[in-house]
């Protein structure tokens, strides 16, 4: 099993898996041709995808969903409460399989495992993916952690985890008070910190891969969340990967 970004953080987001003959694409909130370029750009075309999973209706992950699946004729993948967040525009989908954030399910070579997480959409989940040996857990747009989450992660080969903050970052920052309130809040985002208490309390003999994804380009730095998520895995720095908003990250294989 394999993973590649498409590009991560409040501009859209977009993380491919792919296990044998099976491509998932998890989110996409880029425009159309901005995603076909980003998916060229990992040796993927659009043809070449099984389907589409998404978290929520915020646009920087859903924003391309609709236009993509139409134009390739791709199934969709979301909760109800997302549907609903999106229904004067899905009723133009395909396909649309409907995921209980408690329930697993497979499609085709890839196992998934959603799990629900706090912030401020409708029904927002997030996932783990498997090929059977190998798991791949993904956790974006949390505003804190449970112990649900800390079990769902526990124990994967690879994780792409939340660094969106550096609370000091944020505090000073320019934002308003209102939106520091909501990003910082128990609905809202990971900072570095809450990023790293998560890993130091999850099974981390497994990891192969561990990338701080979904950074504010306002309020963190690749440094300071590299800085964090290393201080709790007793790495070097560069070993905690980055997604990037433009470029993403280069494809991950897990062994």
């Amino acid at each position: 099993m394999r993973f590649v970004s498409l590009g991560s953080g409040s501009s859209g987001n977009g993380l491919l898996v792919e296990a044998k003959r099976t491509r998932l694409l998890l989110d996409c909130g880029f425009g159309l041709r901005d995603t076909v370029q980003r998916l060229a750009r990992t040796g993927i075309a659009p043809e070449d995808l099984t389907g589409i999973l998404v978290t929520h209706e915020h646009s920087d992950h859903v924003g391309g969903v609709v236009s993509f699946a139409c134009k390739y004729k791709l199934p969709v993948w979301l909760t109800h409460g997302t549907l609903n967040a999106i229904k004067s525009q899905s009723a133009r989908l395909p396909v649309i399989h409907l995921v209980d954030s408690h329930t697993r399910f497979a499609v085709g070579d890839i196992e998934i495992e959603p799990f629900p997480v706090p912030h401020d959409a409708r029904e927002p989940v997030q996932y783990v993916f498997g090929d059977g040996a190998r798991r791949l857990g993904v956790l974006t747009d949390t505003g804190h952690i449970t112990s649900h989450i800390e079990n769902s992660l526990s124990g994967c080969d690879a994780l792409v985890l939340e660094c969106n903050h550096d609370r000091a970052m944020l505090l000073k920052g320019p934002y308003p008070p209102g939106l520091k309130q909501r990003v910082a809040g128990r609905f809202g985002h990971l900072d570095n910190d809450a990023a790293a208490a998560l890993l130091s309390v999850v099974d981390q003999s497994r990891l192969q891969h561990v990338i701080a994804a979904h950074l504010s380009e306002q309020n963190n730095t690749p440094l300071l969340a590299q800085t964090a998520l290393s201080r709790v895995l007793n790495c070097e720095k560069k070993w905690v990967g980055i997604a990037d908003q433009e470029q993403g990250f280069d494809w991950r294989q897990i062994t």
